[in-house]
């Protein structure tokens, strides 16, 4: 049989220990047999210790070897629980319980029954027999003296006569042997302490964790006799303990005086023979809830409701004291919950096994009103009936930021129990300005006032413009308010929860496609105050409360307004609300003929179109506003903002002009005065951003379409591409293709007159070159160069004035890009670029364009497709950059 290492060591050091209990050997354990036992685990040398009833923190300092002091050892260490108890905590599941108050205080685990407490003899300290008394002569004689006072209750003093000293107090025997020195011994005085004190033996009985009789200090209390026992059992009362003396009750200590008050008045000094009782605790009471110190109290008869209250250390404020609930059991052994006001101070008596619960009060906010967006201000004030928003807002320049907007603002009301809100709507300029359409404020109403800004773009540039920056408003803590009360308070106040923004953003969206609302801007593009931040919330409410008799109150405003979109329903809504909630009409916005969808929930007709002219409607309303309507602004018939052109070159007055819808090309020319004798119309250029934009998607298409190509062909083995090409090449050739920029470049031919009544559109440019003589050679050649033009060289000449082709040319592939930007194939080859191949001759201002042989990559058109569009587009942005420079 096999035993390892550690048994065999606690076998050996069984043995030791056992003979080392019984006497035969007298030494003190060796340092390798200590080092021995460090090596066992902790749980084998507590058992060893605790099987042959040896001290280990005694033991270990038997071993030690310095010279420090030795420490007065603990006698009261925290308990321990037994193996099998220790287990069986561990598994059990955790209940927040209520404790007994009071308890672990004491609950500690004696470990000797001698007293080690050092501590001051006070002046009435009564002495007794077995005190040792110093005495230090100093005068004529220096002499030290230790002196044990004998069973007879006798000093005796060297060369004095014997001194009854048994019941003085250590004052009286001071002054006692002062005199007598200073009688007998002329020219000697006395300084008198106390040395060892003489032990006492007394006795813990009843619901102690460890009753016994106890060796103890002649200056040890009640509490220190209850720490030396342990404590008290749960069960034990801490307010009844009794002191006997030779069988009376010397006096009852209440722990409570001393726990709650600070109270030691009954906590007596004990004598030798002392008995201290402690009895079970009859009668107890539960406190939870909203007080400062939860607990199991033990209950006395003269206790009252103050009483309780003091035990429970107060009520928090937040507690509810008109409604405390208090579970008791009746006659019948049936528990029963009943109401009592503590606030008033009732006729509440305690009883053995009450449970008293105090309720928290409402988190919500009474007699209050909040303020919340564009205020100098933001959070709750005071209501008083008959307050108003006048009243709030008495102050503008003080009261409001500078970006509040003046025209709409909300107050959101509770309409009922259920926590639903409705909302009224009102322009600052109204109430606070022109001092009419005052609103009355409500408890709990919130004032929700918006910034005039939708981006925070524009805000912060207003802010910079009046000195106003985000840095001051953070000093102000505004925002930091907002955003800590729309993530807390306000969206709590109207029934969100945090956890819900996703559900409040469905909400939303899906309202807006009701309404058929688009809204491109990033949620991080809005401004702080924004109606899109701060009515967002609002609305997911109104549509979480709606209903299939009570629709969401919402309205949606689409057209040519400051900020259409979807708002929430106020109480009278009228055309005139419309148009201050979307912030007002715009410059293009027609008013005689405005329309109003309205779904129609009862009639047959399921949607109506009403049609009215909104002057009329502003001045004299006749159309109210309900759930589920749509307002269209349309915008002014052959409305246009203001169109801009281009021209720029050889014209008589190049510059920027205003034109009208319609004029053309030809009109233009003739204000910009014709063009100059220096013009190579040939080689115009002319532009146009709508083309610009669809080049520009055409190039993003075919990076992509590209991209798939190659991660198809990079899994084809008989592809060259992986062997010639790497990857990290192939995706810069890719990246260079993205980044190409789209020109925008419309062909013409200003000789034309189908080219005269080109119609112009916002944006156009033309770009007349000056006359040029030269011709321009590039892509695979040996030396890319410009040429000066001649009439008698064809292609085949300029390409050899070049050095000839490369290796890597592809010669059936040349191409001639025309100067007003055609292209043209010699020899009559085929293109992919739908060319004009009528002739082969050369004019100025063209460009010849050998491209790369894509055989020497692999056999996919695109890398050729690729380089010609990346050869046109350049040399385009080329002659356009040359003309802007000029």
């Amino acid at each position: 049989m096999k035993f390892s290492k550690l048994a065999v060591i606690a076998a050996l050091l069984c043995l030791f220990f056992s003979v080392f209990m019984e006497g035969a050997v007298a030494a003190s354990p060796s340092d390798q047999q200590m080092e021995q036992f460090k090596k066992l685990p902790k749980a084998q040398q507590e058992a060893l210790a605790k099987k042959y009833g040896v001290d280990l923190r005694s033991l270990k300092g038997n071993s030690t070897t310095s010279n420090e002091p030795e420490l007065p050892k603990e006698t009261i260490q925290p308990r321990i629980l037994d193996e099998g108890d220790e287990n069986e905590e561990k598994f059990k599941p955790k209940l927040e319980e209520l404790k007994p108050f009071g308890y672990e205080l004491f609950a500690g685990n004696p470990t000797t029954f001698m007293p080690t407490e050092l501590a001051a003899i006070p002046d009435t300290y009564l002495v007794g027999v077995g005190d040792i008394i110093k005495i230090n002569f100093y005068g004529k004689m220096n002499q030290e003296y230790e002196l044990k006072i004998d069973r007879e209750g006798r000093l005796l003093i060297p060369e004095l006569s014997p001194i009854g000293v048994v019941g003085l107090q250590f004052q009286e025997l001071k002054e006692l042997v002062k005199a007598k020195v200073s009688k007998e011994m002329i020219g000697v005085q006395a300084f008198i302490s106390m040395g060892t004190l003489n032990p006492m033996r007394i006795m813990i009985v009843g619901e102690a964790y460890k009753p016994g009789s106890y060796t103890v200090s002649p200056l040890a209390t009640v509490t220190h006799a209850l720490f030396v026992a342990g404590g008290v059992n749960e069960t034990g009362s801490l307010r009844s303990i009794q002191v006997k003396r030779a069988g009376k009750l010397v006096t009852k200590f209440d722990l409570y005086d001393l726990l709650l008050f600070g109270d030691s008045s009954n906590d007596v000094v004990l004598k030798p023979g002392d008995v201290v009782f402690i009895p079970p605790a009859a009668k107890r009471i539960t406190v939870k809830g909203e007080v400062n110190r939860q607990a199991i109290f033990e209950l006395k008869e003269t206790d009252s409701i103050d009483s309780v209250v003091a035990m429970s250390g107060g009520f928090k404020a937040s507690a509810q004291t008109s409604k405390v609930a208090v579970s008791r059991y009746n006659g019948d052994g049936k528990r029963i919950t009943l109401n009592y006001d503590f606030a008033n101070n009732t006729n509440y008596k305690p009883r053995n096994g009450d449970e008293i619960k105090v309720n928290a009060t409402s988190s919500r906010l009474q007699n209050t009103i909040t303020l919340i967006g564009a205020v100098t201000s933001p959070g709750h004030y005071q209501w008083q009936p008959n307050k108003t928003v006048r009243d709030v807002f008495s102050s503008p320049r003080e009261d409001l930021l500078s970006l509040a907007d003046y025209s709409y603002s909300l107050v959101v009301r509770e309409a009922n129990l259920e926590g639903d809100i409705e909302v009224i709507q009102f322009s600052l300029e109204d109430v606070v300005i022109k001092k009419r359409h005052d609103v009355e404020l409500r408890s709990n109403d919130i004032i929700v006032v918006f910034s005039r800004y939708a981006l925070i773009e524009d805000e912060q540039s207003l802010l910079s413009d009046l000195a106003y920056n985000e840095e001051q408003l953070k000093l102000r803590e505004n925002i930091r308010l907002w955003k800590k009360y729309e993530k807390d308070e306000f969206l709590n106040y109207i029934g969100l929860q945090v956890e819900e923004d996703l559900e409040e953003k469905e909400s939303i969206n899906s309202i807006a496609a009701l309404f058929e609302v688009d809204d491109e801007i990033k949620d991080n593009e809005h401004a702080v105050f924004s109606r899109h931040n701060l009515l967002s919330p609002i609305i997911a409410k109104l549509q979480k409360q709606s209903s299939a008799t009570e629709p969401a109150k919402l309205f949606a405003v689409n057209g040519k307004v400051k900020f259409p979109g979807v708002y929430p329903l106020p109480k009278l809504a009228n055309f005139e609300k419309v148009i201050n909630a979307s912030g007002g009409l715009l410059e293009s916005a027609y008013l005689e003929n405005v329309e109003l969808t309205r779904i129609d929930f009862e009639g047959s007709d399921k949607v109506q179109h009403l049609q009215f002219n909104a002057i009329d409607e502003l001045e004299a309303p006749t159309h109210e506003i309900v759930s589920k309507d749509t307002i269209n602004i349309f915008p002014k018939p052959h409305w246009q903002e203001r169109l801009e052109v281009e021209v720029i070159g050889e014209v008589l007055f190049p510059g920027t002009y205003t034109i009208r819808r319609g004029e053309t090309l030809e009109s233009l020319l003739g204000r910009a005065g014709g063009f100059s004798k220096f013009a190579h119309k040939s080689g115009a250029i002319f532009t146009r951003e709508s083309i610009k934009l669809k080049e520009a998607s055409q190039i993003q298409k075919l990076t992509q379409d590209l991209r798939r190509d190659i991660v198809t062909n990079s899994f084809q083995k008989s592809s060259t591409t992986s062997a010639n090409l790497s990857y990290s090449d192939m995706d810069k050739i890719l990246r260079d293709l993205s980044k190409v920029e789209a020109l925008g470049r419309l062909l013409i031919d200003l000789d034309n007159a189908s080219t005269q009544t080109l119609q112009l559109e916002d944006g156009d440019a033309l770009y007349v070159p000056p006359m040029q003589d030269s011709v321009s050679v590039i892509g695979e050649v040996n030396v890319v160069s410009t040429h000066i033009y001649n009439a008698n060289k064809d292609v085949k000449s300029y390409l050899a004035a070049s050095g000839g082709l490369k290796q890597k040319a592809d010669e059936d592939r040349i191409y001639v890009i025309k100067a007003n930007g055609s292209v043209v194939i010699p020899h009559g080859h085929n293109s992919w670029f739908a060319v004009n191949s009528k002739s082969n001759l050369l004019s100025p201002g063209d460009t010849i364009v050998v491209p790369l042989d894509t055989q020497h990559l692999d056999s996919l058109t695109l890398w050729s497709t690729a380089t010609q569009i990346i050869y046109q587009l350049g040399l385009a942005a080329a002659s356009l950059n040359t003309l802007s420079s000029k």
